[in-house]
């Protein structure tokens, strides 16, 4: 097995991430989008921003919700029809990536405390597989909440009114992950289609930009050799890293630095 001898069928090393572009505002009818490419992996995230009611134990909270498919075209694998459970365990890991990466301050999405706030809907599509959706799809939504128009609205006698203008949305962090594959004793990063069928186990990783480890998701059920998990932790921020590098250089990202906007 080529795994077994640190060799890949596209002559990566074992901790090589495919190479990666990031596209932004690219449909017209949604208040945000970004279309990622990671290999033979691409993946188109639209969002769109309605004002609705908060949750009763969150009144001064906006809402986001991720919903992620699998499109047919995209693999021979994918089924029309509803979400299954692959395309449930993708919106799964980026809405996890997000919250426990505290990429949002919902709090700024409030308009009405208890009685309207902003909400965002998340649509992620897996148009091209070969392998690893989770990190292009996590890169996608960012880039398309980065570059994300919010619709301003004013209260007035009690009524939320849309004033005709938008304002970008302020990111509190950038989260991002890093899916690493186990086979045997040998590990490697961002694992192609072929790569993921003779895997053991995989894992999702997510860091912030201190090196926190924010979400980890495994998707088989093959075993971790207790003796690797530091190295593949670390591997993991190292990655992390290196992709959150590539966004800020291509995408115009608003962050809130120590309670103060600081844009790129």
């Amino acid at each position: 097995n080529l795994l077994l001898q640190d060799k890949r069928i596209d002559g990566r090393h074992p901790k090589s991430l495919r190479s990666i572009t990031i596209q932004t505002d690219l449909i017209a009818k949604a208040d945000g989008s970004a279309l990622v490419t990671m290999g033979g992996t691409k993946i188109l995230t639209g969002i769109k921003v309605e004002v609705g009611s908060p949750f009763s134990d969150r009144p001064d909270e906006g809402i986001f919700t991720v919903n992620a498919e699998l499109l047919p075209l995209a693999s021979t694998s994918f089924e029309p029809g509803p979400p299954d459970e692959r395309g449930v365990e993708l919106a799964r890991v980026v809405d996890r990536s997000l919250r426990e990466g505290k990429a949002l301050d919902l709090k700024k999405l409030c308009l009405v405390e208890g009685e309207k706030v902003y909400v965002l809907f998340i649509d992620i599509y897996v148009l091209d597989y070969d392998g690893n959706y989770f990190d292009p799809a996590l890169i996608s939504a960012l880039a398309a909440l980065a570059t994300l128009k919010i619709p301003k609205y004013e209260v007035v006698n009690g009524e939320v009114k849309k004033t005709g203008e938008t304002f970008r949305l302020e990111l509190t962090s950038l989260p991002f992950t890093v899916m690493m594959g186990i086979l045997g004793e040998k590990f490697l990063v961002d694992p192609q289609i072929e790569e993921e069928k003779v895997l053991d186990v995989s894992l999702i990783i997510g860091t912030d930009e201190k090196g926190n480890i924010v979400s980890i998701q495994k998707n088989t059920s093959g075993p971790i050799p207790v003796n690797l998990l530091d190295t593949i932790l670390d591997t993991a921020v190292e990655k992390t890293e290196e992709i959150r590098k590539k966004f800020l250089q291509e995408v115009p990202v608003k962050l809130a630095a120590e309670g103060e906007a600081a844009e790129k």
